[in-house]
């Protein structure tokens, strides 16, 4: 069976609901390991008011016993604790769509003249609830051997030197950075970019950098384009709010060089082929090659600024600018937390697609069968 998840749940409702289906038993999980995501998502400088009033934390409700998986589709609630506010007051009513936003789209999709149905759906508070199921994908991720870490590569044109350091050091020390970065000049520079945007009434995007290490080779397939895992890994990232742009290792950079200075070459060690470098981020004609997946995604800056943009009224026809909700300056080192989580959901169930296994310990033992057939030993 496929992992995959499912969330419901309005910006200003009483909260998400998350499924999450297809995990196998065994599999252990707890809130508070939950709850640490959820709060990184919250985290990071720039972010609005919103994050001063939620404290996320998904309650599971169905799906484990005594803190492990059953095997049975995993059910979770996170609350809306802003939600109180709006008990008893009636839905506003918006007919002036917000530019970079659902609004418009969806209001023509749907047939909707409340432009407010469209934004409670289609808002970003939607990602604590992807960060939810992220969280069980990177339990059994974890059992597998595998780990994921996240950092902001560029905010609002700032660009980062990134260290070379082990994975493990690299993202401890994004994490110790208000901004995700683990170059403390960058992360200086950040800052000043986003007070600058701030005082200009505007919003600022970047660019992340999610990472896999311990993957095996093997997962996704060069067969079918709907099987291949980079094509899976970029429609999951892109799906995010805000997220423009995708890249598995150095996709753009790829573009303007020749071909021997993109390809990584193989030479013997260790009793198996090694790579000398790894620009393709892991994959190769759909499928993982045993190096580190890597994924880059570009986020445009938050479709809502405190300075007014125009837009018309769909009701009268008028010429106006939107109505400014509270927003975030920049959202960048929280979106490097749902794009783990995207990544995790995409592996996980590429995992489960190629060694399956109802309980985690039958599925580790098939891991563990097809690397001793292929003679792969794990890499330092």
């Amino acid at each position: 069976m496929p992992l995959r998840f499912l969330t419901a749940g309005e910006s200003h409702g009483p909260g998400l609901t998350i499924i999450v289906e297809g995990m196998p038993a065994g599999v252990p999980i707890s809130e508070d390991e939950l709850a640490v995501d959820m709060r990184r998502r919250q985290g990071g400088y720039g972010r609005g008011g919103r994050q001063l009033i939620e404290e996320d934390r998904a309650i599971i409700s169905a799906g484990t016993a005594n803190g492990v998986t059953t095997g049975a589709p995993i059910a979770m609630t996170v609350e809306n604790k802003d939600y109180k506010n709006w008990i008893g007051k009636p839905i506003p009513m918006v007919t002036i769509p917000r530019p970079g936003h659902a609004d418009l789209a969806g209001s023509l999709k749907f047939q909707q003249e409340n432009m407010w149905l469209i934004a409670e759906r289609s808002s970003a508070r939607e990602t604590a609830a992807r960060v939810a199921a992220g969280g069980v994908a990177k339990a059994l991720l974890a059992e597998l051997g595998v780990h994921i870490g996240g950092h902001v590569l560029a905010i609002g044109g700032v660009h980062a030197t990134v260290p070379d350091w082990p994975w493990s050091e690299l993202f401890a020390a994004a994490e110790a950075s208000p901004v995700r970065c683990a170059d403390e000049e960058a992360t200086q520079k950040m800052i000043a970019r986003i007070d600058q945007a701030k005082a200009e009434r505007e919003s600022v995007g970047g660019i992340v950098e999610v990472v896999a290490w311990g993957v095996v080779p093997g997962l996704g397939s060069d067969v079918h384009w709907d099987r291949k895992l980079d094509g899976r890994l970029a429609a999951a990232v892109m799906s995010i709010h805000a997220i423009k742009a995708v890249e598995i290792g150095d996709g753009f950079v790829s573009s303007g060089k020749s071909g021997t200075q993109v390809q990584d070459f193989i030479r013997w060690g260790d009793g198996r082929p090694i790579r000398m470098s790894n620009h393709a981020g892991g994959t190769e004609g759909g499928i993982t090659n045993g190096e580190p997946v890597v994924v880059h995604a570009g986020m445009k800056p938050i479709a809502t600024t405190v300075t007014p943009q125009p837009s018309v009224d769909m009701q009268t026809g008028e010429e106006t600018v939107m109505q400014y909700v509270r927003s975030d300056v920049c959202a960048v080192p929280a979106a490097a937390v749902v794009v783990e989580a995207m990544v995790a959901l995409v592996l996980a169930d590429a995992y489960l697609e190629k060694f399956g296994g109802d309980n985690i310990t039958e599925t580790c033992s098939n891991v563990k069968h097809f690397l001793t057939a292929i003679n792969w030993t794990a890499q330092a």
